[in-house]
């Protein structure tokens, strides 16, 4: 039975084998379909419509740096400003000069009534007496000392007690001049002039107001020149890897939109503000007379 199994099942196969190599096959069908070749455009060729709107410029290279925006402040420079002081206490009989204001070298801001002044001249009246006294005792001494009626160590005594009496001169009129008095000008009002010319940008005295030390007031006033000025910009700690001193700057005022000043990076603060996270930059430049 076996046998019988295996026979047959050879045969079928092949009868099989018989027909398909009898069938006809369609090679053409069986083929990919034909490649269609499609040549690259030249890209240095762009066409355009109206090309007569465009001009033809030759391309140039050029290195496009990182910008920044930030908003600042205009404010003197701290280097050109100075703070006008009174190293004498009083009360203010007369301001001449108000917040804002142009003056010169020179000219006068105020007058104070002081104490202070006052007893200045009181010691510098004093110590040209006592100067007085030893120079005429000393002179007496000489005549002694010629006429052998004093030791020579009274002599040296005398000298000594005059050489220390010109010195309290000297001291007490120092002080006159240090409080801004005239040791030649008797008078209890001292006198402010302006140090240097500029213009005023803070004043912290009235008519009649009191006047103290420096170590317990603020500046009377402060004079600045503003030919040039700072400004300082707040920027923010994610831009701050970008800029660096020398940098260049345009600056924008909301008073002159059309107009753009140029300026340079001076300095970049050390501090960051914990709140708005920003750092002070300050840029010097020019002042055209508008800021």
């Amino acid at each position: 039975m076996r046998r019988t199994v295996l026979l047959t099942a050879c045969l079928s196969l092949m009868v099989l084998a018989g027909c398909q190599s009898k069938a006809k096959v369609d090679e053409a069908a069986q083929a990919p379909p034909q490649a269609k070749v499609v040549e690259e455009p030249d890209l240095n060729l762009v066409k355009v419509s109206h090309p007569e709107r465009f001009a033809l410029v030759t391309a140039e290279e050029r290195e496009e740096r990182p910008q920044i925006r930030a908003t600042g402040t205009v404010n003197p420079d701290v280097d050109l400003s100075i703070p006008v002081v009174s190293l004498a206490s009083g009360r203010v009989a007369g301001l001449y000069a108000k917040l804002g204001d142009d003056v010169q070298k020179g000219q006068l801001l105020l007058k104070v009534q002081s104490n202070d002044i006052a007893n200045a001249f009181q010691t510098y009246e004093q110590a040209k007496a006592d100067e007085l006294l030893a120079r005429k005792q000393l002179d007496r001494a000489k005549i002694l000392y010629d006429r052998g009626a004093i030791s020579l160590n009274d002599l040296q005594i005398a000298e000594d007690t005059e050489a220390k009496a010109v010195v309290g001169v000297n001291t007490a009129a120092q002080q006159i001049r240090t409080l801004g008095g005239d040791p030649d000008k008797t008078d209890a009002v001292v006198s402010i002039y302006a140090p240097v010319s500029g213009t005023i940008v803070e004043q912290n005295v009235a008519p009649a107001g009191s006047v103290h030390t420096p170590d317990n007031q603020q500046n009377l006033f402060t004079i600045a020149n503003l030919s040039r000025v700072w400004v300082l910009c707040d920027v923010y700690e994610n831009d701050l890897p970008i800029i660096k001193i020398g940098d260049t700057a345009d600056i924008r005022l909301n008073a002159y939109p059309d107009r753009i000043f140029h300026g340079r990076i001076s300095n970049i603060g050390k501090v960051l503000d914990p709140n708005i996270r920003t750092v002070k930059v300050r840029i010097e430049l020019a002042n055209p007379g508008m800021m």
